[in-house]
């Protein structure tokens, strides 16, 4: 119902701003300039996304399926059992969805989203598994997903890389600010579910996330006391080297318990275009919606319009301009790199709309195309307030983002 009603906002509201800006503006092209938008993005969401997407999913899931039959999913689901089962207490002990969902969490904080992916994926079908009502969320695959959601990073790899190209002096400058920010964002989602599905927090939930707390602080004040050269040098290379070792590690390990790799490899990856042609509908019709939001200058007005309550509220509003990263976001991973981009184009890297842009890219995930693509892959249809929770999670990482870079930048 949520997607329903906001598929439907977006077509709309384009296509009345669109009417405004014929007759008031004279803009003759505006239609023509939608039109050409619905059709390249129903082409590119197809050919670049959803194939793009299809080669990393049919791998890793080639490899999910060795992991699996080597144990190592068993494995982490009982090493990680007592705090998982508190967030997710529908959930057998030691079920496969368990060591799936801490897989996708591990790449998601590695930066590493191709992996996040097809992990992420296994996961929900292994939810999906226990679902009693096929086409109805659950509460464990509602959580799970928003907590996907929150986009936790501690190595925000891409970001990094990003900033290097635009010339940045300092591109490693907004490492703690992202991670902080997308911390806050993942506990925000945790405390918003939990309190939705009224779960309870004992002294072993609270103990592993201050644990976590510590753990992450820890790294951070290591990792923030190293020379900038040795703090990038460990961004570019961390992330991807602990991701050649799971993959290294898994094909070992199923050599090591006698499983046949290679044969065992090409029956989880025939999964792959199965999953992808499930999720094609779904891709098209939200990515279709969401350019015709940003070609029909929604996103710009919207700006503007929080720009002007701002100024009239009279507080510091030097943060605005960065403000169309954050609210593409949800909607548009490849949007709000774009405007990121431009951002730091327009403004410098280095200046303070540049630095906030770049953690606000780093403060949350695409909402809106996780949800799409997760739940399309399994067929559920009603995502009760997955959408709405994932939502306010968001909306509380861009303001947790905002005091961050002004503590950080300013």
């Amino acid at each position: 119902m949520a997607l329903n009603i906001v598929w439907v906002i977006f077509f709309v509201l384009s296509f009345i701003i669109a009417l405004y800006r014929f007759f008031f503006l004279h803009e003759t092209d505006i239609f023509q300039k939608l039109v050409e938008g619905m059709f390249d993005s129903a082409k590119t969401s197809v050919t670049e996304v959803a194939f793009t997407l299809a080669g990393t999913l049919t791998f890793f899931l080639g490899l999910m399926n060795i992991a699996e039959k080597a144990g190592a999913i068993n494995w982490l689901a009982r090493l990680l059992n007592p705090f998982m089962k508190r967030l997710f207490p529908e959930i057998p002990d030691n079920h496969p969805s368990m060591g799936q969902m801490v897989m996708n969490f591990s790449a998601n904080m590695l930066g590493l989203d191709n992996a996040a992916t097809p992990f992420g994926l296994k996961a929900m079908e292994s939810l999906q598994s226990l679902n009693p009502e096929k086409e109805k969320a659950t509460n464990s695959q509602i959580m799970f997903l928003v907590l996907h959601t929150s986009g936790m990073t501690i190595v925000p790899l891409s970001i990094i890389t990003y900033r290097m190209a635009m010339g940045s002096h300092n591109p490693a400058s907004v490492f703690i600010p992202c991670v902080l920010a997308t911390l806050i964002t993942t506990f925000a989602s945790i405390i918003i579910v939990s309190f939705w599905q009224k779960i309870k927090w004992d002294l072993v939930l609270a103990g592993w996330v201050t644990g976590i707390c510590v753990v992450m602080g820890l790294f951070l004040f290591w990792l923030n006391s190293l020379p900038t050269q040795e703090k990038e040098t460990f961004s570019k290379v961390s992330g991807n080297l602990v991701l050649l070792t799971i993959v290294i590690s898994i094909i070992i390990g199923g050599v090591w318990k006698k499983v046949n790799v290679f044969d065992t490899f090409i029956d989880g990856a025939k999964n792959g275009f199965d999953v992808v042609l499930k999720v094609i509908p779904y891709f098209v019709g939200m990515l279709v919606a969401i350019r015709v939001f940003r070609d029909s200058g929604a996103l710009g007005y919207i700006v503007d319009g929080l720009t002007y309550l701002i100024h009239l509220t009279g507080i510091n509003s030097d943060f605005t301009p960065s403000l169309p990263v954050a609210i593409m976001k949800p909607f548009s991973g490849g949007g709000a790199r774009a405007l990121m981009l431009d951002s730091m184009k327009t403004y410098g890297p280095d200046s303070f709309v540049g630095q906030l842009s770049s953690t606000f890219q780093g403060s949350s995930d695409t909402t809106f195309y996780i949800v799409a693509l997760y739940f399309g892959s399994v067929g559920i249809k009603k995502i009760r307030y997955a959408l709405w929770a994932g939502m306010l999670a968001d909306f509380i990482g861009v303001i947790a983002a905002i005091f961050i870079g002004y503590l950080f930048f300013r």
